[in-house]
């Protein structure tokens, strides 16, 4: 168990001196981070900077070189349900026929077992979820009628139908209009407030300052990691976009 702790409990995601290479390639260098519990935190970096292999590596979808990863203490493969992955929309298979009461029911499966049906407390936790993200009203719609930031926040009642308390965002803003994501930033917001953590990858910059309690600057190694308006400096703007960053 790792060591760390917040508050006499294990951190929500401790991350130490992690490498990760894809053949001879290196994608993350000594990455380092710990989270706290009941924080929103934005992994930031341009495209290529390595905020999709740590999002593998912290779910254990892919190996490391070297390095150590905790969710609340244990290693991804001990850990049961406590965290939750809401993938890039275009990594989704939207034609799939299933509505949304469907999709929020996936996240029970590990609680139920496969062979089970669900009972009625897993309904009704489908159905609390779904309203909690303002869905109630499509609880029988397909997902290929949901637009953008529909989609993306069924994601988060399947988190919240799992009852995970640590959450991945990856590029959760992409497609999604400008509505759409004020509407899921106050959701993610009020999430924390009731003590789960919220890690959200993304390369948008604009709504950074005020929306996050803590951002991680990443371009294969930390650049930064800190409150909003200690991260985002110049130094650490150029090391992430390069000279033209002074121009965002």
């Amino acid at each position: 168990m790792s060591i760390s702790e917040d508050n006499g409990q294990p951190l929500a995601i401790e991350v130490k001196d992690v490498t990760v290479s894809y053949g001879d390639t290196p994608v993350l260098q000594n990455v380092s981070l710990s989270i706290e519990h009941g924080v929103m935190v934005a992994l930031v970096g341009p495209n290529g900077a390595g905020k999709s292999t740590l999002f593998k590596a912290i779910l254990g979808l892919i190996p490391t070189d070297s390095g150590e990863i905790y969710i609340h203490g244990l290693p991804f493969s001990k850990i049961r349900g406590e965290l939750a992955y809401i993938p890039q929309s275009e990594q989704v298979n939207w034609l799939f026929p299933l509505n949304c009461a469907d999709v929020v029911m996936l996240g029970r499966q590990r609680k139920i077992g496969w062979f089970r049906k669900p009972s009625k407390l897993d309904r009704e936790i489908v159905d609390e979820s779904l309203r909690r993200v303002g869905l109630a009203d499509r609880r029988g719609a397909l997902i290929t009628e949901l637009s953008g930031g529909q989609r993306q926040r069924l994601f988060v009642a399947r988190a919240l139908a799992q009852e995970a308390h640590t959450l991945l965002l990856d590029e959760a803003f992409s497609g999604v209009d400008v509505a759409s994501q004020e509407g899921l930033m106050e959701m993610l917001t009020s999430l924390t407030v009731e003590g789960k953590t919220v890690l959200l990858a993304t390369h948008d910059l604009t709504n950074m300052s005020g929306r996050f309690d803590l951002c991680c600057c990443l371009n294969k190694h930390v650049c930064a990691f800190g409150k909003p308006s200690e991260a985002f400096t110049p130094e650490v703007l150029e090391e992430l976009y390069g000279t033209h960053a002074y121009t965002i």
